[in-house]
C-alpha cells in the first residue's frame, strides 16, 4: 500500500488521531501511571480500600534479640527495699530473700552496689553481680538449689 494512501497521513495535525480526547489510546494512559504510581494521589482510594497498610511505619524487629529480662545490682538494691518497705520481706539464713525467679527476670548484672545481706534466687548472673554480693555478705543461688534452703 502506498504511503500517501494510509489513514495515518489523514490524521497528520489533528493531535488525536481520531482517538477522543487526549491520552486516550495510550499504553498505560487508562491505568493512571505504571505500577504504584498515583498511589498518594490520584490512586488513593483503591489505597485505602485494598491496601489500607501500604503507607505507614511498620517497625523493624531485631533478628537475634535477647528474650531475657535483665537487672542490675542497683535495681536488685531498691529491690529489696520495696519488700522492706511493702512488709512482704522474707528472710533465710538472716538474709533478705530476693527471688528474682518469681519475679519475671532471668539474669543479674553486676552493675551498681549492694549494702545489705542479700539470699538472691536467680537463673544466671554474672561474675561481678557474684562478687559484690558475696562482699555484701551475701548469697546468690539458681532455683533449684534454692527449694532445698
Amino acid at each position: 500500500m502506498p504511503t500517501r494512501l494510509r489513514k495515518v497521513r489523514k490524521h497528520r495535525g489533528s493531535r488525536t488521531h481520531g482517538f477522543g480526547q487526549i491520552g486516550q489510546h495510550r499504553p498505560h494512559g487508562s491505568k493512571g501511571g505504571r505500577g504504584m504510581a498515583g498511589s498518594h494521589k490520584h490512586k488513593y482510594t483503591w489505597i485505602l480500600k485494598y491496601d489500607p497498610n501500604y503507607f505507614g511505619k511498620r517497625g523493624f524487629r531485631r533478628p537475634n534479640q535477647s528474650k531475657a529480662k535483665v537487672i542490675s545490682l542497683r535495681g536488685l538494691s531498691q529491690l529489696a527495699e520495696k519488700l522492706k518497705q511493702a512488709g512482704e520481706a522474707t528472710y533465710i539464713e538472716d538474709r533478705l530473700l530476693v527471688d528474682l525467679a518469681k519475679l519475671g527476670y532471668t539474669r543479674l548484672i553486676g552493675s551498681g552496689r549492694v549494702d545489705s545481706k542479700l539470699f538472691v534466687v536467680s537463673e544466671a548472673w554474672t561474675k561481678g553481680s557474684e562478687q559484690k554480693i558475696a562482699e555484701a555478705e551475701g548469697r546468690i543461688v539458681k532455683p533449684s538449689q534454692a527449694q532445698g534452703a
